[in-house]
């Protein structure tokens, strides 16, 4: 096991399953994905509508009005995780690494489910049945209708009780949960798209070793990666519709000067996201030189049968496990009318439980920032390939060995927040996917489809959000 991260996770050796080891030697696939650890796999960001969480209120509550200095930590409180990116074995042994740091409190790690939508499921039951737990995990997509529904309190004086230096977060991981002035959630596992390409196909084409810069110049490589002799299926993969679709086609509205929406004004069926959508379906449906997953575009691209996708950086770590070429890694390319910020970001954030003590709270917060120090974000990301949420995270270790890695850090510098038809309205993504996937799979006209996309999402607005904002 690496010195440098056994220095993190002394819990975690060679011995655990899961468990790291980085071998002495100049990096290759082999050595970042040992880094990696080994049972990570591809990672996925579910981005499905899922069960809708049970109300427990009427209004949302805005603020906190706990004295935490009135209040002792409970002395027993648990976890649930999905384990994103194949991170029980790291998580497991960041709560023993808790536990043994002092005798206060005990974590308990809870795999709720097997993703995103299992775990909103569990937490929906014991709303009512009871046995909630002190922190629980959720995506991008979901966290809003736990706000929504006073699933989960607000954190900010929490966070200042036990002195989280929040100031350290990434400001756009961290900002990503705030509503009516408080913070909902505290950033975890984090991730944006990348661009992905296969460096030999890229040779073979006669192409410069790097990213595209806008999608019109990747269209115009195309024709040559189909033509190059390599063996592909398609040039370029997209995501599956009921997976990243939603989540990804923001880069290409973005870049064409739309939006899915400007707070909570629907745009998605504006003039600049009907020409992104239908440049996308022109490229699938008339060019040819791309598709549309049926599974899985990260495997599409290591199999070798696509020459180039976009998917969440934490699928660098698979890619790698299954590839035998080398890895080209850039970022979103952009638009006519945009080139940043094009990036969307997107990953889970943790909450705590509004219907649970105030001192089960208080511990929980108190495990929260032991588990955001810097030092364990890195020990999170090496283990999984998410982005570190901490600026003052030394992410030597990781970009020294895997130099793919960098550029998703430095992506960051031009993420933008998602928008909200698709965080914050309950089955917005869905219904946005679904929209997607009409359109580029079966080649129905864009202007008609994102129009009756809009309905829906105003439906939902109406329906599900309007009545219970502040």
């Amino acid at each position: 096991m690496n010195p440098g991260l056994s220095r993190f996770l002394p819990g975690l050796t060679s011995a655990t399953p899961g468990g790291l080891h980085l071998p002495d030697r100049a990096f290759d696939r082999r050595t970042f994905l040992a880094l990696a650890g080994a049972g990570a796999g591809a990672l996925t960001l579910a981005a499905c509508a899922g069960p809708s969480t049970a109300a427990v209120g009427s209004t949302p509550t805005p603020t906190s009005t706990t004295d935490w200095a009135g209040v002792k930590p409970a002395k027993q409180i648990s976890f649930w995780s999905n384990h994103p990116g194949g991170s029980q074995a790291v998580e497991k042994a960041l709560v023993e690494k808790f536990n043994a740091s002092q005798s206060a409190i005990t974590v308990t790690l809870v795999t709720a489910g097997a993703s995103y939508e299992e775990v909103a499921q569990r937490f929906q039951t014991a709303l009512t049945g009871g046995g909630l737990p002190g922190l629980v995990m959720f995506s991008d997509v979901w966290w809003f209708r736990y706000y929504l529904n006073q699933s989960i309190i607000p954190l900010t004086s929490l966070l200042k009780a036990v002195k989280i230096d929040t100031a350290d977060f990434r400001p756009s991981f961290y900002s990503d949960y705030q509503y009516a002035g408080e913070q909902w959630a505290v950033p975890y596992a984090r991730s944006t798209p990348l661009f992905y390409y296969n460096k030999a196909h890229w040779a073979a084409a006669g192409l410069p070793d790097r990213a595209p810069t806008t999608w019109n110049e990747f269209a115009e490589w195309a024709p040559k990666l189909m033509g190059a002799g390599v063996g592909t299926q398609k040039a370029f993969q997209y995501p599956a519709v009921a997976g990243y679709a939603g989540w990804t086609f923001q880069n290409n509205a973005w870049g064409w000067g739309g939006a899915y929406s400007h707070d909570w004004d629907i745009t998605i069926d504006a003039d600049p996201v009907v020409s992104a959508l239908d440049w996308i379906r022109k490229g699938v449906q008339e060019e040819k030189w791309a598709g549309v997953t049926a599974n899985d575009q990260s495997a599409d691209i290591a199999s070798g049968a696509v020459s180039a996708t976009v998917s969440s950086t934490g699928s660098l770590v698979g890619i790698l496990k299954n590839a035998n070429f080398d890895l080209g890694v850039g970022f979103l390319p952009g638009g006519p009318s945009a080139t940043e910020p094009v990036c969307p970001s997107g990953g889970a954030g943790i909450g705590i439980p509004q219907a649970i003590t105030p001192e089960e709270q208080l511990a929980a917060a108190t495990f929260l920032k032991f588990l955001t120090l810097p030092e364990n974000t890195i020990a999170f990301s090496a283990a999984t390939g998410y982005i570190p949420t901490r600026t003052s995270a030394d992410t030597s270790t990781l970009t020294a060995k895997a130099p793919q890695i960098k550029t998703a850090i430095d992506q960051i510098a031009v993420v933008r927040t998602q928008d909200r038809a698709r965080v914050f309205l309950p089955g917005g993504d869905k219904a946005i996917a679904d929209g997607f996937g009409r359109v580029v799979t079966q080649n129905e006209d864009p202007k008609t489809v994102l129009t009756a996309v809009k309905t829906q999402l105003q439906d939902i607005y109406t329906r599900d959000v309007k009545p219970k904002l502040v």
